[in-house]
């Protein structure tokens, strides 16, 4: 049995020129590593909405969708940039598929809240495409959509758009994910003093997510993880805006914080 993959969670705002992510993604494949990608582009759906007249608005990390605006979700993310790096993939010698949650019927979702839109909850999963395109030797890159489940005449659509963070976190938990790391612009999870934490244990996770010291697009990653760790021994969030980022955190030389799906041990 092949071990399970790593999932890891681009965000758009980590793609830069100093970034190296995607060749960290070339040199696990080539070293036999399955890697499954979802990846953002919050950054580029704000200026394509910003270029229509359309303010981004957002509740809780979570972006307000209306009909016009899921229209720019589905074309930037399946389109701009989910082509974009699969072909920045293959120029780096990798193998690469891209893909959206809706290929496949891979994520089924509902509507999570009618003031949000046409923002998606999953409600399925079918990790079989994923796994075809890991079997053929090639990288899936994820855009985070979703098919709709009709729960009604409101807000009944082909697609939903869902927090990149949270399908990270629902694929890791489907796959049985040998780890799964996100790839943010900040160095990990702050405390209420704004240092970084180095490590956590779900309860404590738990915690530090019900007592609001976690804020904004932080809020997703650090729910999909305690979601991915009832099935994947461990999470990280790091600064992906670091050299080979990446690689460190699979090597565990890496910084940010790690969450553990077993309860720390208590400090000496």
């Amino acid at each position: 049995m092949p071990r399970p993959p790593i999932v890891i969670k681009i965000g758009g705002s980590t793609l830069g020129s100093h970034d190296t992510s995607l060749k960290d993604l070339v040199t696990l494949q080539k070293q036999g590593v399955d890697v499954v990608v979802v990846h953002g582009g919050g950054n580029v759906i704000s200026q394509w909405m910003q270029r229509q007249g359309i303010p981004p608005r957002f509740v809780n990390g979570l972006r307000v969708t209306d009909g016009p605006s899921l229209d720019i979700v589905v074309a930037v993310l399946t389109g701009l940039i989910n082509k974009e790096l699969v072909g920045l993939v293959h120029r780096l010698g990798g193998r690469a598929i891209g893909v959206s949650g809706i290929d496949g019927a891979m994520l089924e979702a509902k509507v999570v809240d009618p003031e949000l839109g046409f923002v998606g909850e999953v409600t399925r999963v079918n990790p079989e495409p994923l796994q075809a395109i890991l079997a053929g030797g090639y990288i899936p890159l994820v855009a985070p959509l979703a098919m709709h489940c009709q729960d009604g005449p409101q807000h009944s659509s082909g697609s939903l758009n869902i927090n990149g963070d949270t399908v990270a976190g629902e694929l890791a938990h489907a796959l049985s994910a040998q780890r799964l790391i996100f790839l943010t612009d900040v160095p990990g999870i702050m405390d209420a003093s704004g240092r970084v934490i180095p490590r956590l244990d779900r309860p404590r996770a738990d915690l530090l997510l019900q007592s609001g010291v976690v804020k904004g697009g932080m809020i997703p990653k650090l729910g999909a993880c305690l979601r991915a760790l009832e099935r994947t021994p461990v999470a990280d969030i790091i600064d992906g805006r670091q050299p080979e980022a990446l690689l460190a955190c699979v090597q565990g030389r890496g910084f940010g914080t790690r969450i553990s799906g077993e309860a720390a041990l208590p400090s000496p």
